[in-house]
């Protein structure tokens, strides 16, 4: 019997076991999953249309929360060192915090804005720098400033800077790199103009550059724009490119006058110590001559007084020995002499210095000094004048 004939098993010929049931029902798979949920969420252990509200409820309140736990995952934020971080709930600001690991709420209710207050920044004034290696482009509207001598200066700075307070920086000034920059154009101007432009221009550029940085400090604080002026550099201050070669001229003619300022005072400063020196030196010869003539003539007086007495005792023989000590000083300074020879026109010439170098032996060492040659030229020749001076003498007396 087939089957599916009548009386038959009613067995399918391609199933494993002829006791299975039919397929599983829908509904009743839903329901059976809507009770499992309900009594996991908190739904209830009865099931029916009445009860299917409460899964779906606890479903919700999960899934809700998940989302929650997940935005407040996006509030976490980390503040790295050298910043700060500042807080605003809808715009308003609420608390600045510093380095670390933080959280707020995040977007839509709270922002954080994280500022740099370490960052060395700088703004140029008068001139815009294209790059490192590239030549400075001047702004004629921001460089040219007019000084107290009615001159005009192509001024241009560097001002570096630091944000000092994160929350005035971004609350109190619209833009406060602009008012930076207007406010150093505006103190650079009234430093300037206060100022002559030679002192511009030279010597005065440290103390126009500390006034500057002052002025503009000032400025800043007075706006409570949370900004610290760290520098001031002055990168160029010159005369206006129109009259820059006429300038140069001058100021080569200055440099010129300086030199030759310092270079007579340096001659001024070597001649007039030894003019100096050799009028003290005048001086003092001129007080040893006179002290030297004094104590001479002081001398001769006590010696003619002393001879006077001695005369008046042996006037002859006084006589003869003042002769004797004339003739010797007076001979004693050449070494020539003339002998006037008896019944003849003839004249004899003794060379007594040939005669006295002659007698002395060439292996004798030679003095030391040339001072030293006339005194013992003298110690020689005294003997042999002596003798030529009694000999004349005894001829006269003959």
């Amino acid at each position: 019997m087939s089957w599916n004939e009548p009386g038959g098993d009613k067995k399918d010929p391609w199933s494993g076991r002829g006791d299975q049931k039919g397929p599983p029902d829908l509904d009743e798979a839903i329901r059976s999953l809507q009770e499992k949920l309900g009594r996991i969420f908190g739904g209830g252990k009865g099931g029916g249309e009445g009860s299917s509200g409460g899964p779906i409820k606890g479903l919700g309140f999960w899934i809700a929360g998940g989302v929650v736990l997940v935005w407040g995952l996006f509030g976490f934020y980390t503040v790295d060192a050298g910043n700060q971080g500042v807080e605003t709930r809808f715009g308003k600001y609420t608390v600045t915090t510093e380095p670390g690991l933080n959280w707020h709420f995040p977007a839509p209710i709270e922002r954080v804005d994280i500022i740099n207050i370490k960052q060395q920044r700088y703004i140029e004034v008068g001139y815009r720098s294209a790059g490192s290696e590239q030549t400075l482009g001047t702004v004629p509207k921001e460089a040219l400033m007019l000084t107290k001598d009615e001159n005009i200066v192509d001024v241009r700075l560097a001002v570096q800077y630091q944000i000092k307070d994160a929350k005035q920086f971004l609350f109190n000034v619209a833009n406060p790199v602009a008012t930076l920059k207007q406010a150093t154009e505006s103190a650079t101007r009234g430093v300037v103009g206060s100022s002559k432009m030679d002192f511009v221009l030279t010597e005065g550029r440290s103390e126009v550059v500390a006034q500057i940085k002052k002025e503009i400090q000032d400025i800043m604080d007075n706006y409570q724009s949370g900004i610290q002026v760290t520098s001031v550099n002055l990168q160029d201050a010159q005369p206006p490119e129109q009259v820059q070669s006429a300038f140069e001229d001058a100021i080569k003619a200055r440099e010129d006058q300086q030199r030759l300022i310092n270079e007579a005072e340096a001659y001024s400063n070597d001649v007039v110590p030894k003019a100096r020196g050799a009028a003290a030196r005048a001086l003092q010869e001129a007080e040893g001559y006179k002290e030297q003539v004094i104590a001479r003539a002081e001398g001769e007086a006590n010696r003619f007084s002393k001879l006077l007495t001695e005369y008046k005792k042996a006037p002859e023989v006084t006589r003869q020995r003042l002769y004797l000590e004339s003739m010797e000083s007076i001979l004693n300074e050449t070494n020539t002499v003339m002998v006037d020879t008896k019944g003849g026109n003839n004249v004899l010439y003794l060379p007594i210095d040939k005669m006295i170098q002659q007698s002395h032996p060439t292996s004798q060492p030679a003095p030391q000094s040339a001072a030293e040659q006339p005194e013992q030229t003298t110690k020689i020749e005294q003997p042999a004048l002596r003798t030529t001076t009694r000999g004349r003498d005894a001829r006269g007396r003959q």
